[in-house]
């Protein structure tokens, strides 16, 4: 090892210099291993935060997506007409027969296809109602009924209030699902079959008269046209499902809807 020596200075001058010279280099590499320390802490604490993160975000459950919360009558069949009358159908046979026993009250009338398999339809407060509201029943009563599924184009509809309808024949009991009416109806005779289905405020589907896409006995089948009118109507597929009559469909006017 060479050491230099300044000539000009005594020994103990020139050990005193370097003296200072090492302790300043102690100094400096004692405060490099306090940084070097600091930063290691530093890198350590960031390492646990990261893995926190990772940790939260391994354990952090999926939100699921919110369900919407469905009114009583959405269970069956159903429209509310351009007067603001709820309308509601059974699916079944042991819907109809709830929609007449829990539903039918008084002051609403009760609508039904002139064809077997012909769903129990009730417009609520219907009595004293505007014609117009009476003919959107009528077809919704038509086109959820088995004319729709054997591609018919029209099928007449009738109206008669609670009183005219039982449960009792002369005979005995009906069937399930069915119902003795007596008494004068009110027909609507050759009723188109057609419905306008529409995504609503809320995200339920159904037949809103006068708004969104028409649709048309047809040749396209129910689950394929509920996706291609979900991806229209922004909706959800099942909620479209719920809304269409059993059998095959299609846009009654396609090109002004793509």
């Amino acid at each position: 090892m060479e050491i230099e020596l300044d000539i000009r200075k005594s020994v103990n001058e020139n050990a005193a210099e370097y003296y200072e010279r090492a302790k300043a280099m102690r100094k400096k590499a004692a405060g490099a291993r306090k940084a070097a320390d600091e930063t290691r802490k530093e890198m350590r604490k960031a390492g646990k935060e990261i893995e926190k993160e990772i940790e939260g975000e391994k354990t952090e459950k999926p939100k699921l997506r919110e369900r919407r919360e469905r009114q009583w009558f959405e269970k069956f069949k159903w429209f509310v007409s351009s007067d603001g009358l709820l309308c509601i159908a059974g699916r079944d046979a042991k819907q109809n027969e709830t929609v007449v026993s829990h539903y039918l009250e008084e002051n609403d009338l009760f609508f039904h296809a002139d064809i077997h398999g012909a769903p129990a339809t009730v417009l609520k407060n219907g009595k004293n109602t505007p014609e117009k509201t009476l003919t959107e029943v009528a077809q919704f009563a038509a086109s959820h009924s088995s004319a729709w599924k054997a591609g018919a184009a029209t099928v007449d509809v009738y109206a008669v209030e609670k009183g005219q309808v039982s449960k009792h024949a002369s005979g005995g009991y009906v069937g399930k699902g069915a119902f003795m009416i007596s008494g004068e109806r009110k027909w609507f005779r050759n009723t188109p079959l057609g419905l306008s289905i529409s995504r609503n405020a809320d995200g339920s589907v159904s037949h809103s008269p006068g708004k969104g896409i028409r649709v048309v006995p047809g040749s396209e089948e129910k689950g394929k046209l509920a996706k291609k009118l979900a991806h229209l109507l922004g909706a959800d597929v099942n909620e479209v499902l719920l809304a269409l009559p059993s059998g095959d469909s299609s846009i009654a006017d396609e090109k002004k809807v793509k």
